[in-house]
């Protein structure tokens, strides 16, 4: 089955008022910028997102916020968009910190089609409020949830179009857990290949997981804290 399609257009009436997207990267690094520009440009609101960050002002998932397109955010870091936290103390956005390793955790079970676990990550912290414990072995654990989304935006760094994906380097991040957790996940990557060129060994997130891809086009990538050095 093939999946291509020829731009994030062509997927933009996927996504509809109030879902739950996964969007995949961390800071800024392996974003689905295409994707995230074309919600932007939507009348798209009310969205739940899951994602490690929420973008820089007005770049990223900074977009959606800008555009106050989303409902609620459940992310493990923020401190880099100060619009968000305008938003968050004026009450116009909800807000679920979840601890980074329990937030890919969270994605993987959802993934896999585990409902739930236990961790002790954030045992006698505000993160363990209403939620359920237990012992294991003179440990108290929290029962945290698996994670899953309506849509996952993914990007990837060559792909072909039967939907199999490789990432490059540390762009895999968020990227391949939030891949298996969408009921539908949306690829953009920077090449596409025919059919069988990609070494299977190298394929990190199999076709079957993945129901439209594209071939994205101007990519910033841009740095989310650029720090310079006047070292030689």
């Amino acid at each position: 089955m093939l999946k291509q399609v020829n731009s994030s257009k062509d997927l933009i009436h996927l996504i509809k008022s109030g879902m739950t997207i996964m969007a995949g990267g961390f800071g800024l690094c392996g974003i689905p910028e295409n994707m995230i520009n074309e919600v932007a440009g939507s009348d798209i609101k009310n969205l739940t997102v899951i994602s490690n960050n929420i973008g820089v002002d007005n770049f990223g998932l900074g977009k959606w916020l800008t555009k106050r397109q989303i409902k609620k955010i459940l992310a493990s870091y923020v401190g880099e968009n100060k619009e968000f936290e305008e938003m968050l103390l004026k009450g116009e956005v909800e807000m679920e910190f979840v601890p980074q390793g329990t937030l890919a955790e969270r994605i993987r079970a959802g993934g896999a089609g585990i409902p739930a676990f236990y961790v002790a990550t954030g045992v006698g912290t505000e993160v363990a409020i209403g939620k359920e414990t237990k012992e294991f072995n003179g440990r108290t654990y929290i029962l945290e949830h698996g994670l899953t989304a309506d849509i996952s935006l993914v990007k990837a760094w060559k792909g072909d179009a039967a939907g199999n994906l490789v990432f490059k380097d540390t762009a895999q991040n968020f990227n391949t857990g939030m891949a298996m957790a969408g009921k539908i996940t949306i690829a953009e990557v920077e090449e596409i290949v025919p059919v069988g060129q990609l070494n299977p060994n190298q394929i990190h997130i199999p076709g079957i997981f993945v129901q439209h891809i594209f071939q994205g086009t101007n990519y910033e990538k841009r740095i989310e804290r650029l720090t310079l050095s006047n070292q030689i």
